[in-house]
């Protein structure tokens, strides 16, 4: 049956430089194998599937895939899922848009004409192991102290956080995914003077971020990833690396122009930015 359907481009407001995610507005009655069978079809690193809240205090429901697997989270699935929704019709119940996936509740808030979600807390944090670092080291091609800190950003996606020293390490970075080869890694460099002051007004980023992972086929690069920005915010924040407001772009090395915008609130830190749709009509599932 035809079924509404957008594809949207994320962390971007200019179409085809960010992260596309396909959006599935009506997922009622569909199987997981479905899900998963269209997911993989769409040669895309995530598809949605939006459905009716099960939990009364949120306003929809996600189920987040990538090729060969369900999420419970992940960042960009989270903001274009959200802007396709509203996009339609969607009315948020109170002040903060709620969405229902496979980590809970997330909240989602509308910043200008951007949207930003609260960063789940992280399952996982520390340092990494020694022997991960120097594997880490080994499959990026640099030396073990060219990573200058490193630190667990698991939230769902498990990721492992890595920072080196410069945005132009980050950018020159070759891996290796025979060694890799298993593992969610995020890079993190500093673009030049870090502060806090007009971080988001001028629209420089502070930060550049690459983050690979595991495919079928070997080894592949996300072009812009929420949740790896999430806790990467969380850890550098935390650690005192970062300022508590800053923009960090990613996907430079693939043509994309993907920008985050970070700011903690409180207890709360927020992972944001612009979506576009860029196709919309039906799909037949």
């Amino acid at each position: 049956m035809p079924r509404a359907f957008k594809q949207v481009d994320v962390f971007t407001n200019l179409a085809y430089r960010g992260n596309p995610l396909a959006v599935v507005l009506d997922a009622v009655g569909l199987t997981p194998a479905e899900m998963q069978s269209f997911t993989d079809w769409t040669n895309l690193s995530e598809a949605t599937f939006l459905l009716p809240p099960e939990d009364p205090s949120a306003d929809y429901k996600v189920r987040i895939f990538c090729p060969g697997r369900e999420l419970p989270f992940a960042g960009h699935p989270t903001l274009g899922s959200c802007h396709a929704w509203l996009e339609s019709g969607g009315k948020p119940k109170r002040e903060f848009i709620v969405q229902e996936c496979g980590v809970g509740l997330v909240k989602i808030r509308r910043d200008g004409d951007r949207l930003a979600f609260a960063a789940p807390p992280l399952k996982k944090t520390g340092p990494l192991p020694e022997a991960e670092v120097e594997l880490i080291a080994r499959g990026l091609g640099i030396q073990r102290n060219e990573i200058i800190h490193h630190s667990w950003c698991d939230n769902g996606p498990n990721w492992r956080g890595v920072m080196l020293a410069t945005a132009e390490q980050v950018l020159s970075l070759k891996p290796d995914a025979q060694i890799l080869a298993g593992l969610d890694v995020g890079v993190v460099g500093p673009r030049g003077k870090v502060g806090v002051v007009g971080a988001h007004a001028d629209g420089e980023a502070q930060f550049e971020l690459r983050a690979f992972f595991p495919v079928k086929s070997g080894m592949a690069e996300d072009p812009v990833t929420g949740s790896l920005n999430a806790g990467v915010a969380q850890w550098l924040i935390g650690a005192g690396l970062a300022p508590k407001q800053y923009i960090a772009s990613q996907g430079t090395v693939l043509g994309r122009a993907g920008r985050v915008y970070v700011q903690q609130d409180g207890d709360t830190i927020w992972i944001g930015g612009s979506s576009v749709t860029c196709i919309e009509g039906s799909v037949k599932l």
